[in-house]
């Protein structure tokens, strides 16, 4: 079941697919009121509404120890 979320910030593009990189605050859920960073793609703007498949926190490849 998707998740709504808002869009908060852009923080940047990222290549040349169109992806760009999302502060969102989930809408719904049990995760209501949190703000994850996530990839998105095609257009999007300060304001719109995304749907979110998960919304558990991403795993940070620099804060893992190696």
């Amino acid at each position: 079941m998707a998740t709504p979320a808002e869009v908060l910030q852009i923080l940047g593009k990222l290549g040349i697919k169109g992806v760009s990189r999302v502060r969102c605050r989930v809408m719904d859920g049990k995760d209501k009121d949190k703000i994850l960073t996530r990839n998105v793609v095609g257009p999007v703007k300060r304001g719109d509404v995304i749907l979110l498949k998960e919304t558990e926190m991403d795993s940070e490849g620099r804060l893992q120890k190696r």
